[in-house]
């Protein structure tokens, strides 16, 4: 069966993507770290949506992750048609505070596993008469942000890989999109242990992860190159663009001190 497979698909952005994509008749192929939680978004969304679904429990924090999840779909037939690189999180607080090994594995869910699966899925996505990759970037890609320095500069990473792939592949069947969501309503405050100021801050203009979803699969399955989720984050992307790099980035500091 032709599948879309979606890394961080157990809660939030990426269980809503799920259902989004549910709701279009895509059958779904869900990755994530916690199998309790995969097991009842995989039972769910196939009694609601009458699609077809598995599931398959990993860190992709894991050098052999990426890997891990290519051999499970080919071990079970699954041709993917879209390829949703979602997973991710982020650290806050001064760089030294967090060890080497935290970084490390930071880098390795946002980064490295995103450009893994990318490489193994691509041939087979290149066999599809129409194929996508959704990568999950942030806001955060536009501009350095102090207090959460190495998770911007991966999100960076991504949507700059994002599109160069996606010039790569113009004359390919396989259409690449990256997706920039602000805050969102999910636990990434929680994970990331971000302050009250950050906190309170982002409740202000927090969109649903419902919301998101729904914008980055319509901006997937159109075709496009590149998409800021909201508007107070489309101004925000023109400002970091239009105003000197200090400045921005010493405001977007100030939310994390």
């Amino acid at each position: 069966m032709a599948c879309a497979l979606i890394t961080g698909a157990s809660k939030g952005i990426g269980l809503a993507i799920a259902d989004e994509l549910a709701r279009r008749k895509f059958d779904l192929l869900l990755v994530a770290r916690s199998e309790s939680l995969l097991q009842q978004a995989a039972q769910r969304l196939a009694t609601t949506y009458g699609v077809k679904t598995s599931f398959l429990a990993v860190d992709l924090a894991q050098p052999d992750a990426a890997r891990r999840v290519f051999d499970w779909c080919n071990q079970n037939e699954y041709a993917i048609q879209m390829l949703v690189n979602n997973a991710g999180y982020g650290l806050s607080g001064p760089f030294e505070n967090h060890s080497i090994d935290q970084h490390t594995d930071m880098m390795r869910v946002n980064m490295t596993a995103l450009v893994q699966l990318c490489h193994l899925f691509l041939p087979q996505l290149r066999q599809q008469s129409k194929a996508y990759i959704l990568n999950i970037g942030s806001s955060a890609a536009y501009q350095a942000v102090p207090g959460l320095s190495l998770y911007a500069a991966t999100k960076a990473f991504v949507l700059s890989f994002s599109r160069g792939l996606r010039q790569d592949l113009k004359r390919s069947s396989v259409s690449v999109t990256c997706v920039c969501p602000g805050s969102t309503d999910t636990d990434f405050g929680a994970r990331a242990q971000i302050g009250e100021k950050a906190r309170k801050a982002a409740e202000r203009v927090n969109m649903t992860p419902a919301e998101v979803a729904r914008q980055a699969v319509e901006a997937t399955l159109t075709g496009r190159a590149e998409v800021v989720t909201g508007v107070l984050n489309k101004v925000g992307k023109l400002m970091a663009w239009l105003m000197p790099k200090g400045i921005v980035e010493t405001a977007a500091g100030s939310i994390y001190e």
